[in-house]
């Protein structure tokens, strides 16, 4: 492991966000390198204050102490469909630890195995793994399966798992792939007779592989997936719940022209494929908003090129940047958004070099939250999942 690098940054007022921001001098924490394509860590609320980082191409890592141990937690390489040694979307893609794993073990995993059905890419895998009980960094590599989602191509697979504050499972899932959604008549994102393009919620607990959440809002409603939560999504790329207000935030991967970050709420239609960002896309002019939730914040293509959901910082090192939350684009850009009196929501740019470029020294896969509620960022230098120029850095001052 290399010694600690401090990237001292500075935030900006973002182009086009209409407000001045106040600046913050911050810095970038080096917490490990050596990752090969790191798309996202998770940290179980066990005590150990260990955090779990997993790579796309299958393997989980544990960083205990501070040191990356040198044998994976898991390997799950051999389930995975194959993946393109130069750009895959597929892979291992999400990880979240069961809320009471300190009694049970369980984790979860969604990753992309393969599917022989004409038609069909690949599969969306979710599954669920226990610990080693006489071991606890090593897991048993026995997968419950739980649910598997066709995807009809090789892209816009979501991959977030998250565990909300009301005890259930919430998954994202992408539209299907291909450009402009163009499955069926309305797309996947508007199809509530589809997984594909949604938030899912289910209850882990209860029924046999789950049992759907009476509450959900399509319960009962024919024609529909009661596993829905919310819709209208493209490639929903990270979300995560505030561990104060339980809201939750979501980046959604825009197409052409506009990225976006969104509040998902019960039942909500977030527009795609009718709008991208705040614009009418499909169709182009006059479309019907009538019902459709509006994101809190975009940028267009000429600020970024894929957005990557992040945290709302509630860390106990730096109590001022409560309130901030942060969040990137795989162009390498870190970004904050807070919330002002009048409830609208001001973008400020991070700068990440001395010579003021705001890029990071890599591309950013992910954003992470350790059980402190600190926040960290996933980069990668060289394109692939099979690059080992991975690094997890913390943020701070």
């Amino acid at each position: 492991m290399r010694s600690l690098l401090f990237l001292f940054l500075l935030l900006v007022p973002a182009l086009g966000s209409g407000q001045t921001a106040n600046k913050l001098n911050l810095k970038l924490a080096q917490v490990a390198s050596g990752f090969t394509s790191p798309v996202g860590m998770a940290c179980p609320d066990d005590g150990t204050f260990r955090i779990f980082v997993f790579e796309q191409g299958g393997k989980v890592y544990i960083i205990k102490n501070g040191q990356v141990l040198k044998e994976p937690f898991l390997n799950i390489s051999n389930r995975l469909d194959g993946l393109n040694i130069a750009y895959s979307e597929k892979g291992l893609l999400g990880m979240a630890f069961h809320p009471d794993y300190k009694n049970n073990g369980q984790f979860y995993l969604y990753y992309s195995s393969p599917d022989n059905t004409k038609g069909n890419d690949h599969k969306s895998t979710i599954a669920v793994y226990k610990v080693n009980p006489a071991n606890p960094d090593k897991a048993i590599d026995e997968p419950q399966v739980i649910m598997e989602i066709a995807q009809p191509e090789s892209n816009h697979n979501g991959g977030m798992l998250a565990f909300g504050p009301d005890g259930y499972l919430y998954i994202g899932t992408g539209d299907g792939g291909g450009a402009n959604d163009e499955h069926g008549t309305i797309g996947n994102g508007q199809n509530l007779n589809t997984l594909l393009g949604k938030i899912l919620r289910i209850d882990v607990d209860k029924g046999t592989p789950y049992k759907i959440p009476e509450d959900n809002p399509f319960v009962g409603k024919p024609d529909t997936k009661p596993e829905i939560w919310a819709y209208g999504l493209r490639n929903p790329w990270r979300f995560s719940f505030d561990k104060v207000t339980g809201k939750l935030f979501c980046g959604d991967v825009g197409q052409n022209k506009y990225e976006e970050i969104n509040i998902i709420k019960k039942g909500g239609n977030y527009g795609w494929r009718i709008m991208e960002g705040y614009h009418c896309f499909n169709p182009k002019t006059n479309c019907d908003k009538t019902g459709l939730l509006l994101p809190i914040d975009e940028y267009d293509h000429d600020t970024g090129i894929s957005i990557c959901g992040g945290h709302m910082y509630r860390g106990k090192m730096f109590p001022s940047l409560h309130g901030n939350y942060f969040f990137g684009d795989w162009s390498g850009k870190v970004f904050a958004l807070k919330q002002l009196a009048d409830g609208s929501w001001q973008r400020s740019e991070v700068i990440v070099n001395e010579n003021g470029s705001n890029e990071t020294d890599g591309k950013i896969n992910s954003f992470g939250e350790d059980i402190n509620g600190e926040v960290y960022i996933l980069t990668q230098k060289l394109f692939g999942p099979k690059s080992p120029t991975g690094v997890l850095y913390r943020i701070g001052y």
